[in-house]
């Protein structure tokens, strides 16, 4: 039989202590249960009664006594040193493990999963996740990018991002472009809604009722966007557009639009018309350099949260949608804000460069 078990000793100090860890709300759970197995070893319960009135064993509730004992409060902060784990893994395998992430790709795949990688060293998958997560290393994922090769890259960077960085005195800097072919799509099913433990769902099919391009102009400064729907993206809607800017914004002020080199930008009748609105100005970002436009992250906005998962029966309701959008965007705008200079921009595209040659 168990000795009568005998209260902790604990000053006043050390119990107003333990009393305010498991009162606070930032405390850790595993603080406040030691304080509380403490508390009321003190208060003389005995071992069994606190382990069953906590939902622990016997043996934690003798662990943190001793531990109370020989330290005080402090030793109910600290969790126990732990020795070298004898099941730790090998420096010379994580390094071998690292390196057939970063060099090679297993016989009936592009990459490597956690999967695949344990059975070939041996080891547990969850060893697998926390050496990927040591050393960055993201298989699973990849990027993608585009260098460009526009022989004045440097000469329409420097302008584009001037603009940005400081943009000229009475004038707008407005990205603009064109998402094309905007699809209006109706689900073949209803979806379910989403509740506890299960995500919303919707069906992998869908049916197309039509197409419409959106043209946008993103006002840098303030993050407002004027923006139109119109069935086709040729010069004669990027003039109606033109239009539309020049009406929406303040006359005495210069325009400067950043665009891409999509052709419609330069035919021969938006040309004309330019001549005839000397406010305007235009600037091009280089060939494969849409990163560049502002707007393209406004397009990213408006797909993520408004398009991509909408449920349209027709072009109309999809144009009504991305005019909603708009509007609250507008209500309450948010500019993106262009930090990164000419240099470290060619500083980034040069090293990319260097490492691409290195692989041909």
């Amino acid at each position: 039989m168990w000795q009568p078990t005998q209260p902790l000793p604990m000053s006043a100090e050390q119990q107003k202590s333990l009393e305010a860890w498991v009162e606070a709300k930032t405390t850790a759970q595993r603080i406040v249960l030691r304080s509380r197995i403490c508390l009321l070893a003190a208060a003389g319960q005995s071992n069994n009664s606190i382990a069953g009135q906590l939902g622990v064993t016997r043996p934690t509730v003798l662990l943190w006594r001793k531990r109370f004992a020989e330290q005080g409060p402090p030793g109910l902060a600290e969790d126990a040193p732990h020795g070298r784990s004898s099941r730790r893994t090998k420096d010379k395998v994580i390094k071998a493990m690292v390196e057939a992430t970063l060099h090679t790709t297993p016989p009936d795949a592009t990459h490597w999963s956690t999967r695949t990688m344990a059975a070939k060293f041996g080891v547990s998958n969850a060893t697998v996740c926390r050496i990927w997560d040591a050393h960055g290393l993201q298989p699973h994922r990849v990027e993608t990018f585009k260098l460009s090769k526009d022989k004045r890259f440097v000469e329409k960077l420097t302008d584009v991002v001037g603009l940005y960085l400081n943009p000229p005195n009475k004038a707008l800097v407005l990205c603009v472009d064109e998402k094309s072919q905007v699809q209006a799509l109706d689900r073949t099913q209803p979806g379910l809604p989403m509740k506890k433990g299960r995500c919303g769902t919707m069906t992998h099919d869908y049916k197309r009722n039509g197409t419409t391009c959106l043209f946008a102009a993103l006002n840098v400064l303030e993050g407002t966007v004027i923006g139109s729907c119109y069935p086709r993206h040729r010069n004669e809607e990027f003039l109606k557009f033109l239009r539309q800017i020049d009406r929406e914004t303040p006359a005495g002020l210069d325009l400067h639009l950043v665009l891409d080199n999509y052709g419609t930008h330069n035919h021969e009748n938006v040309h004309q018309w330019l001549e005839k609105h000397s406010r305007f100005h235009l600037h091009f970002t280089p060939t494969s350099s849409s990163w560049l436009n502002l707007v393209e992250r406004w397009f990213g906005e408006i797909t993520r949260k408004r398009i991509r998962r909408g449920v349209f029966k027709s072009v109309p309701e999809l144009i009504e949608a991305i005019q909603e959008f708009i509007r609250i965007n507008n209500q309450n705008p948010k500019p993106f804000v262009w930090t990164k200079k000419v240099e470290q921009i060619l500083e980034k595209v040069g090293h990319c460069k260097a490492v691409t040659a290195t692989l041909h």
